[in-house]
């Protein structure tokens, strides 16, 4: 027959180290929370149309923020930016904008009054916006870009506040790049690959 253990009695010291146990395994879970949404990634959910037909209104997305730590964003990508360091004002703290990378640091942008994009006088083949664009904005003069400077446009391009009205992004209010669009779940899917 088997000897039963003997419970430890319930003391004021067994208490208070079950106690700091807790505590310490909560502080861990936060702080593993905390890292991963301040350098990996983030959640953040669509509002608006002007990335339509691509993204949705509503649409959540996980934004990976560490792979931009190791290259620079590319053309196409469709990026994450706060838009109060953008340069657009009147909205809601901790707003972020979605858009897709045109013009890269260095190069020389301008849309002409047809809506087509020449990036160093050009033609730029793409096949992301959902209609011909009926306002150039800034863009109908050539914008030369800095060194750490983006053009990013909506894919809705007749409804998106983008680089025509507010000018080129900088690289450093980048947020990260969307990558993952989790819900609606039929929509699942990487967003390089939503067409």
């Amino acid at each position: 027959m088997k000897k039963e253990e003997e419970e430890e009695p319930l003391t004021s010291k067994a208490i208070i180290k079950e106690v700091i146990s807790v505590i310490l395994n909560v502080l861990i879970c936060f702080l593993v929370v905390f890292l991963i949404t301040q350098f990996v990634g983030q959640r953040t959910v669509v509002s608006g149309r002007s990335m339509e037909d691509t993204l949705q209104d509503r649409d959540n997305l996980i934004v990976d923020k560490i792979s931009y730590r190791f290259h620079d964003p590319n053309r196409f990508d469709v990026i994450i930016f706060p838009h109060d360091e953008s340069g657009i004002g009147g909205e809601e703290k901790d707003t972020f904008y979605i858009k897709r990378v045109i013009g890269l640091p260095g190069e020389t942008v301008r849309i002409d009054g047809s809506g087509n994009i020449y990036i160093n006088d050009i033609l730029l083949e793409e096949t992301y916006g959902t209609e011909i664009m009926a306002n150039p904005g800034n863009a109908s003069n050539e914008m030369i870009l800095g060194p750490d400077e983006y053009f990013v446009l909506g894919d809705n391009r007749n409804n998106s506040t983008d680089s025509r009205m507010i000018g080129p992004i900088n690289r450093d209010i980048i947020v990260g790049k969307a990558w993952l669009r989790v819900y609606p779940f039929k929509s699942f899917g990487l967003v390089d690959n939503i067409e």
